[in-house]
């Protein structure tokens, strides 16, 4: 079945906002990058993984697996995997709170932490809260009439990206983030929250596979389900690994503090 925008201007207008977010994004890294060129070196792999992420929120919004994702629904879960899954990971991993800390003026810099301290950021970057949120918006858009309205409604397929991604970014950072961040939960919650996640996302591609959206072909289901089974099983796997390496990082000083007055004795 084929889907249709809305007609009018409005298409137009949200790709041309897409754009400008995305050079915006890509100029934003970059001057912060030019600002601090004469500190300690920035981790090129930091600077890739940012600008990767950037691709592939561009590359499910705009060209060919955008176009194709109104005809069909394979195309549209590359979208999802490639919007709400890779590249909150990797723009997650370019660590972009560290360097805008690191190229803020100290005045602004204390402004942004204090930001990142406040009771609203808090509570919607803890693990269940961004889990309920990532896990919950994908379940209400295919679960109900919410899909049907994405390709019908220029302004509704804008909100419900601009979700995807958020609760895609905040749900990573609060798992396995590299920046700074003042509340972060301990390891067993996140472990938890994360085991939840993989099981809900699961359930869900089993669900879309038995259970096609209304209008799409049975094949066209089972392809796409089958793509945000295995995709997100990917995705979650490196989340572990991201988990249990910081878990590891985190954890070698003690345990090298605690030895070293053993090794003394």
């Amino acid at each position: 079945m084929t889907h249709q925008h809305a007609a009018g201007p409005w298409s137009s207008l949200l790709a041309t906002a897409v754009v400008l977010v995305l050079v915006v994004a890509a100029a934003g890294y970059a001057a912060a990058l030019w600002v601090t060129r004469h500190r300690s070196p920035w981790p090129t792999r930091r600077t890739a993984l940012w600008y990767a992420g950037l691709l592939c929120a561009g590359a499910a919004l705009l060209g060919p697996v955008a176009e194709a994702a109104r005809a069909s629904f394979t195309a549209h879960m590359l979208g999802h995997v490639l919007l709400g899954m890779l590249a909150p990971l990797l723009l997650v991993l370019g660590a972009p709170v560290t360097l805008a800390l690191r190229a803020l003026p100290p005045a602004r810099a204390r402004t942004l932490t204090r930001l990142l301290r406040q009771p609203a950021v808090r509570t919607v970057t803890h693990p269940v809260v961004a889990a309920a949120l990532n896990a919950g918006g994908l379940w209400l858009l295919y679960t109900t009439d919410l899909y049907h309205h994405v390709h019908t409604s220029a302004l509704v397929h804008a909100a419900v990206h601009v979700h995807v991604v958020l609760a895609g970014y905040v749900f990573t950072a609060s798992i396995a983030g590299v920046d700074p961040d003042p509340h972060r939960a301990p390891v067993a919650v996140r472990a938890a929250v994360l085991v939840t996640f993989m099981a809900a996302h699961s359930v869900l591609a089993k669900w879309l596979y038995v259970h096609p959206p209304a209008g799409v072909a049975v094949a066209d289901a089972q392809a796409g389900a089958q793509l945000m089974y295995y995709a997100g099983d990917a995705v979650d796997v490196t989340l572990i690994v991201l988990l249990l390496a910081g878990w590891y990082t985190a954890a070698r000083p003690r345990d090298a503090a605690i030895a070293g007055p053993r090794a003394a004795s």
